[in-house]
């Protein structure tokens, strides 16, 4: 691993080396403000001492340094854990706790599948779809009944065009009541969530549409100061729309960023991706931004993950309301099955769908009709 010191007027100027020097993938190890003694120990100037690395034989995943934040001071030349014994005991009851939940939400399951020569050929086909599409079994079974009393309710010979229709009802108003609840437009509009499900690109979708569509004076503020190449991301989106960006360390810079911000109308808050799973992070990300504050949380997920490492990290976030879902990569995959069990099972409904990296395209506010299309895209009714 390449180690090396910076030391430049700003922290901007420092990073412009590091990024020349070790490039995009370069990680913070500690940063501290220093002072260079002036003319007979008056008018000190102040600098930035910042220690970076990077491991030219590792990606940056594998890097175990990137766990600790950019500080913008710090009292000794390293970041001390005090109380490393007692944190790590409350992060083992904390996992026994998940796992605990988790096997009882799974024994809570039934395993046995729907056996579908009960049920007419029409009725089969739809419950299939259902199926293919990664549906819970609950929610198939209720499906099922619904429309098992409608066929036997109908006037008519039911054809299979009637069974489409009531059985995307029927999915429409299990979502619609999620939607009732759409909690009123809020200043902050905070995007959280685990690595890699598209964050910044979502957000800089959003406030692509506030700016040209709504004519907004937005902002942007960034916790994300574990890479270089996160912070670059968001400042060539917010150069292109012309706002500015703050990026925070701490409390007393977000509340700092706010006070800058006061005038303007939406401000959309950027945060690193970590492991949510884990409740260390959880309690990071509540010391740098204040949820008492007028937010609007988004959890940003990509319908690439596992179903159970979603429910694992929504848990996570039991401790900070979340107010809605953001789905991201429905480009990148044909079941959307795990998006109703999700939104189903939290009692949450998605805000916006999105399926590609162009900006400000590629992006779509959700509705329980759009999420129930999503289940029978390419499918004939």
């Amino acid at each position: 691993m390449k180690v090396k010191k910076y030391i430049a007027g700003n922290m901007s100027e420092a990073m412009k080396q590091i990024r020349a020097e070790l490039g995009d993938e370069a990680v913070i190890l500690n940063s501290k403000v220093t002072h260079k003694r002036g003319f007979i120990g008056l008018f000190r100037k102040k600098q930035f001492e910042v220690i970076a690395a990077v491991d030219p034989e590792s990606s940056v995943s594998q890097i175990k340094y990137k766990e600790k934040p950019l500080m913008k001071q710090n009292t000794g030349s390293h970041i001390v854990n005090v109380s490393e014994k007692e944190k790590l005991n409350d992060d083992l009851i904390q996992k026994e706790i998940l796992d605990l939940k988790k096997m009882v939400r799974e024994l809570s399951k039934s395993t046995a599948t729907i056996s579908l020569e009960h049920y007419p050929t029409f009725i089969q086909s739809f419950l299939i779809i259902l199926e293919k599409q990664g549906l819970s079994q609950n929610y198939i079974q209720a499906v099922a009944n619904h429309l098992l009393e409608k066929w036997r309710t109908s006037g008519k010979e039911p054809e299979q065009t009637d069974v489409w229709n009531w059985g995307r009802d029927y999915l429409e108003s299990l979502l619609a009541p999620l939607y009732k609840r759409v909690a009123k437009s809020k200043k902050y509009i905070n995007l959280v969530g685990p690595t890699g499900v598209g964050k910044t690109t979502t957000l800089a979708k959003m406030a692509a549409n506030a700016v040209i569509d709504k004519q907004q004076k937005v902002g942007f503020i960034t916790t994300d100061t574990y890479r270089i190449a996160a912070i670059e991301q968001l400042k060539t989106y917010a150069n292109l729309l012309n706002v500015p960006v703050e990026v925070i360390y701490n409390m007393d810079d977000f509340h700092e960023a706010l006070d800058k911000f006061n005038d303007f109308d939406l401000i959309f808050i950027d945060t690193a991706g970590r492991n949510y799973r884990e409740m260390q992070y959880i309690d990071e990300l509540k010391k740098v931004i204040d949820f008492r504050k007028e937010i609007k949380t988004y959890l940003t997920i990509s319908l690439t993950m596992k179903e159970e490492d979603i429910k694992a990290i929504l848990e996570g976030f039991s401790s900070i309301e979340v107010d809605h879902f953001i789905f991201t990569k429905l480009d990148e995959t044909t079941s959307y099955g795990s998006m109703l069990n999700i939104m189903m099972d939290s009692q949450k409904g998605a805000a916006y769908l999105t399926f590609g990296q162009d900006v400000p395209d590629d992006i779509e506010e959700a509705s329980p009709k759009m999420i129930v299309n999503h289940l029978f895209e390419g499918k004939s009714k």
